[in-house]
């Protein structure tokens, strides 16, 4: 039996192809000029990589300009894996270039990169062709998060890399000119799979969670599992000192991190999509199964078998940890508008079954916009000179009967303002970002 994520909305496609002069549906913003990229695993033809989350990288990119979609074009990121031509072995023997490079695309200091956790960044084009694996100089040693936060303040990229042998978790940090001038081990008990961190002004949000590696998983598949025994955790690390406070928490899971901030009495208050053990188990079975129905973090809408919004405040004057359900509605891939990252925020984009959710954090309400297909990471464009923190448009590939379009709303109202019809389907994957011309 075929497994399915390589059935329906997850089959791959078979090749590369560059389409010119998309037909836009609405009118685009004249000043929405610059790239789209969505990445996700995409395996060749009659690859199986055992799990959703394995298999090649490949982007797929909309260039905009001038109120026109100038262009389609999709491209599997060249790593060693792919090519066949292994080359680096970080201090552990485990090679950090042949990876699959599946998972984001980030842009810092004029250079972009697509990221997945376990290896090297790859450096790409903005016409998404591979440069090669990037160990900034020399200096990073081990893997990169795909989940790197960019200071608003500083221009500095925060990111950690976890490692399957100690160092288990390090922390670096790389100037906003580019220059890695930080590296930090942190100590935790052992390899858990830390796929997301936050920021705040001064701190520093780690995920210490119990979903471990297991070297005996090797070869079924993703090798982690979950572990009781292991206890779950947040730390918050000062970014001065580099001290971690930690704070105990029941028994989770955290894929992505909506955002976090300091609030006036220097408490840490984090936003982030909470999984139950039985939850986590259960998207975990679906995705890397044979089982006949779309699989993946949040894709139903039964908060028993996604996962749901959640904040934690984490006071150090008592060191306790406060929880709280957000939402009862199952959803997952929390966007906000960059320039909040770190700081107070009031609006969260996520979304689930059909359909995107813009929460509202300062009043608890919520909005839904139904797209009617699978729909991919809602990604937050500001507008120049926005006036609000929701002044702008969001950004997300919807497919419905095995057709996909860029879907273009306005942030604020959630209506439609353009569709851009894209030449072929676009397998469900995993983070969209946009990068607007310089």
């Amino acid at each position: 039996m075929t497994p399915s994520y390589l059935q329906g909305d997850l089959a791959p496609v078979p090749d590369e192809i560059d389409v010119h002069d998309l037909t836009v549906e609405g009118l685009l913003p004249a000043e929405l000029s610059g790239r789209y990229f969505r990445n996700g695993p995409n395996p060749l033809p009659g690859q199986d990589p055992g799990h959703w989350f394995a298999g090649p990288g490949m982007i797929h990119g909309v260039r905009l300009r001038d109120g026109r979609a100038e262009w389609y074009r999709n491209r599997w990121t060249r790593t060693t894996q792919f090519t066949g031509d292994a080359r680096f072995l970080g201090p552990d023997g485990i090679d950090l270039t042949a990876i699959s490079a599946n998972t984001s695309v980030v842009r810092h200091s004029d250079r972009l990169f697509a990221l997945v956790e376990n290896g090297l960044p790859y450096e790409i084009t903005p016409e998404l062709g591979t440069v090669g694996a990037c160990d900034f100089g020399g200096r990073l040693t081990t893997a990169m998060t795909a989940h790197p936060k960019e200071d608003p303040r500083t221009g500095e990229l925060l990111f950690f890399g976890y490692g399957f042998f100690p160092p288990y978790l390090t922390y670096h940090r790389l100037s906003a000119g580019g220059e890695l001038v930080e590296s930090r081990e942190i100590e935790v008990p052992g390899p858990t799979m830390m796929h997301d961190f936050a920021i705040t002004e001064n701190h520093v949000v780690w995920l210490d969670l119990p979903v471990v590696f297991d070297l005996e998983m090797t070869d079924h598949g993703i090798p982690y599992r979950w572990d009781d025994a292991y206890g779950a955790r947040l730390g918050v690390m000062g970014r001065a000192d580099g001290k971690t406070r930690w704070f105990d928490v029941d028994p989770c899971y955290v894929f992505h991190v909506g955002n976090a901030h300091e609030d006036a009495l220097g408490r840490i208050v984090l936003d982030a999509i909470r999984y139950t053990p039985g939850s986590f188990q259960s998207v975990w079975e679906r995705v890397g199964s044979g089982v006949d129905e779309v699989p993946g973090p949040g894709a139903a809408g039964n908060p028993e078998r996604g996962a749901t919004l959640h904040r934690w405040t984490l006071d150090a004057r008592n060191g306790l940890a406060k929880e709280e359900r957000l939402d009862d509605r199952a959803v997952e891939f929390p966007t906000i508008s960059g320039a909040r990252t770190g700081l107070s925020s009031r609006y969260l984009y996520t979304v689930t079954e059909k359909a995107i959710v813009k929460y509202d954090t300062e009043t608890g309400a919520n909005d839904v916009r139904e797209t009617g297909g699978a729909t991919g990471e809602a990604v937050f464009v500001p507008a120049e000179g926005e006036r609000a923190e929701d002044d702008g448009w969001l950004m997300a590939v919807v497919t419905s009967k095995g057709d996909s379009a860029l879907w273009v709303l306005d942030a604020g109202t959630l209506e439609s303002v353009a569709t851009v019809r894209l030449p072929r389907r676009v397998p469900t994957g995993f983070h969209g970002s946009w990068f607007a011309d310089a």
